[in-house]
């Protein structure tokens, strides 16, 4: 079993910036595959950005490329998302999120995180 534990989400302004970690625990996830989703009030959760088990290849959604950046620890089991220039589209709670591919779908993950939340303000 992994257990995951969010931190780092808050209230910003918009074009403003956070670094979301997510903490893991119960076992290491360096053979893990990790992603980030997010769900906003009303909407189903998305992807965000995935890292492979080496940090080697990255995978984000359109929506953050170019302004989020996924990064990963194995050393200290953790995965980080830095994001940038954020806008109020941005604001959901943030999941972490561990499992076998890079897909954009969370059925492809078996570990879950809580979630923190994000609130970008105009």
């Amino acid at each position: 079993q992994v257990q995951l534990v969010e931190s780092g989400g808050g209230l910003v302004q918009a074009g403003g910036s956070l670094r979301l970690s997510c903490a893991a625990s119960g076992r290491t996830i360096s053979s893990y595959v990790m992603g980030w989703f997010r769900q906003a009030p009303g909407k189903e959760r998305e992807f965000v950005a995935a890292i492979s088990w080496n940090g080697y290849s990255t995978y984000y959604a359109d929506a953050v490329k170019g302004r989020f950046t996924i990064s990963r620890d194995n050393a200290k089991n953790t995965v980080y998302l830095q994001m940038n220039s954020l806008k109020p589209e941005d604001t959901a709670v943030y999941y972490c999120a561990a499992g076998t591919r890079a897909a954009p779908t969370p059925s492809n993950y078996y570990y879950w995180g809580q979630g923190t939340q994000v609130t970008v303000s105009s």
